[in-house]
């Protein structure tokens, strides 16, 4: 068993960055926690602190280490991570071998993401977790952000990560990468640096140690703390938009078999963040193949740039506009309660 560390201001914070999270998402003694662990400074330090916290509150903390195979030595980093887990009191602790097949669209992170969240989905049924924690700092959510704008990916990919998402739970959200690397330093803990973040292949890792540099020498300190602020700001107004476009979706849009019909003069009075996120849910429940905003204006102008064209032809959906609605059409028939 380690010797249990001084307590340190980098310590403190991740521990208590771990009790408040439970506190506010409702984990009490008697729950049972999994934290998924790579073995890096950022996860192996949630772990720790998330066992050190478990033992006080009564809650059960066990880790699983999803292994991709795409390296040589993650089998052994693994094995290492498994076994320091075991000595720091995480139960249970296990480790999942996972095949990365390839993607159709997102490259090879996206199917390993992919398939390492299929591990831990099924690990958490298996264990009957209340959720599982994610080790993402507050410098992994400026990257996402500064991605997100890099891309004009809209508002959802500017939202960055949310702190709870279904079963995920992200407690160090408002944590600095140093803190997390300043933990395992001050608990004698020695994470494993993953070579692949370090490879300029990856566009985060350009964020990461090119792109986040120079914007911190030329604009000032404090660029991943404003980043990760706005993305907060921006989950708050997304937040109230998606509820105004669903209530709207749910009073003036008329799902049937093949088809989503839309009050004309009801949309065209609506502001146009709510029009665009109804016409975005309409296509999502015609299991359109691919939209992007491109699209969705067009769709737009149907209502206020109408001058007798012809219906629009996107990608798995046609659209046209009637007297009375704008009307989106497809050929599959819909499943019951599709929307």
């Amino acid at each position: 068993m380690p010797k249990r560390p001084r307590l340190t201001p980098a310590i403190a914070d991740v521990r208590r960055a771990v009790r408040e999270a439970w506190m506010r998402h409702g984990v009490v003694a008697g729950d049972g926690i999994l934290v998924a662990c790579s073995g890096g400074a950022d996860s192996l330090a949630l772990a720790a602190a998330a066992v050190f916290e478990g033992k006080r509150a009564g809650i059960t903390v066990g880790a699983v280490i999803v292994e991709h195979g795409l390296q040589a030595e993650t089998k052994a980093v693994a094995e290492a991570t498994a076994k320091t887990l075991t000595e720091l009191g995480a139960s249970p602790v296990v480790v999942r071998a996972v095949k990365v097949k390839g993607a159709k669209s997102g490259g090879p992170e996206a199917a390993a993401r992919t398939a390492r969240y299929a591990a831990l989905d099924a690990a958490a049924t298996e264990f009957g977790a209340k959720f599982v924690m994610l080790a993402h700092t507050l410098n992994d959510q400026a990257e996402t952000v500064l991605l997100g704008l890099a891309r004009g990916s809209g508002n959802r990919s500017l939202n960055g990560m949310a702190e709870v998402n279904g079963l995920y739970l992200r407690p160090l959200l408002g944590i600095e990468r140093a803190a997390t690397v300043a933990f395992c330093e001050d608990s004698g803990l020695s994470p494993w640096q993953d070579p692949q973040n370090k490879d300029a292949k990856f566009a985060r890792v350009r964020a990461r140690h090119n792109v986040l540099p120079v914007l911190e020498a030329e604009l000032g300190p404090g660029i991943a703390q404003a980043l990760a602020r706005t993305a907060e700001q921006l989950r708050e107004d997304e937040t109230a938009l998606a509820e105004l476009a669903e209530a709207f979706f749910a009073q003036f849009a008329s799902t049937k078999s093949t088809s989503i019909e839309i009050a004309l003069d009801s949309f065209k009075s609506a502001p146009l963040a709510v029009r665009h996120r109804v016409v975005a849910k309409a296509l999502q429940i015609l299991q359109a193949p691919e939209f992007a905003r491109v699209h969705i204006c067009a769709i737009d102008e149907l209502v206020d740039d109408w001058h007798g064209q012809k219906p629009l032809t996107l990608p798995g959906v046609r659209v046209e506009r009637t007297a009375r609605n704008i009307v989106l059409k497809t050929a599959k028939t819909l499943k019951p309660g599709a929307c």
